[in-house]
């Protein structure tokens, strides 16, 4: 009896909350079909074609396509339409994490459609996350929304939590390839030059409002992953609170090889890695790390 007991609370509180990302999010495999979370796919465009980042996407076919462009792949954001059809579910509590207001309009979109389907809807309570962050930026903040909902928090209380927890949280990233970043005007035509003859790769950043920066530099990306590694451990406190994210752009090796280096000097509380969906391998190109600590 308390068995069907506790199985019954816990699939209330599971079925009483939904998690919302656009597609720059990555999920691991196990939860793409898990009713708790649902992926709102942005659009991508690569010359004339247009590409949705959905599970339809081809990573390795997409990046050719990319190589081959001369000019720089774009995305579009979703509708606030497909945002609200993600909010007509059975749970009651909805919370939505986009990419960085700076970086896209989904967080606008996303930010209407609950405007607008609360107008219909104003027994529903949902909230919009700008996670200043892209790609697993926004799945460390999904998870540990889920975590405070799994615990059995309110709506009220998760909100400010999962605040401060974005606040806490920062992404560094190194790129085997500028092009994307040269081509959308992001790294000046003499510093990609510069960087791709010399073999430079630039650590970039997230700063506090989701703005991108240059952390460091290192030559060669063996080098700037232990570039990034230092720069994380001489900027992060309580590492063994804290989950350790990478996604890697069509380079398992990378990520792994990140992981060695970065848990020789320090132990977290779980660490993930993750292949970047389309959005994220529109950004970082073939061969590019992303982490969030």
């Amino acid at each position: 009896e308390m068995l069907r007991s506790l199985v019954g609370s816990e699939m209330c509180i599971r079925d009483s909350y939904k998690i919302v990302l656009d597609s720059c999010g990555e999920l691991p495999e196990h939860l793409k079909s898990d009713n708790r979370y649902e992926i709102v796919p942005l659009e991508l465009q690569v010359g004339e074609e247009r590409i949705w980042d959905d599970e339809t996407f081809d990573q390795k076919n997409f990046l050719q396509k990319v190589a081959a462009c001369p000019t720089c792949p774009k995305s579009a954001c979703p509708s606030p339409e497909r945002y609200m059809q993600a909010f007509d579910c059975a749970a009651e509590d909805i919370y939505v994490v986009t990419l960085s207001g700076n970086l896209s309009g989904s967080y606008n979109s996303a930010y209407l459609a609950r405007s607008m389907y609360l107008e219909k809807n104003p027994d529903k309570k949902i909230h919009v996350f700008d996670s200043c962050s892209a790609s697993c930026g926004e799945t460390q903040i999904a998870f540990y929304i889920s975590s405070l909902a799994e615990e059995g928090k309110s709506f009220e209380e998760i909100i400010p939590l999962a605040e401060q927890f974005r606040d806490d949280l920062t992404t560094y990233f190194v790129l085997d390839n500028l092009d994307t970043l040269r081509k959308n005007g992001r790294l000046s035509r003499v510093k990609a030059f510069v960087a791709s003859t010399l073999a430079v790769k630039p650590v970039m950043g997230s700063t506090d409002d989701g703005n991108i920066v240059q952390r460091g530099q290192a030559i060669g990306m063996k080098k700037a992953l232990v570039k990034m590694a230092d720069i994380i451990l001489g900027e992060k406190t309580d590492l063994q609170k804290r989950t350790l994210m990478i996604t890697h752009c069509n380079c398992p090796d990378k990520a792994e090889k990140f992981k060695e280096i970065i848990c020789k000097k320090a132990d977290f509380r779980d660490i993930l890695i993750m292949d970047t969906a389309g959005v994220s391998s529109m950004y970082a190109n073939d061969g590019g790390i992303i982490v969030t600590v």
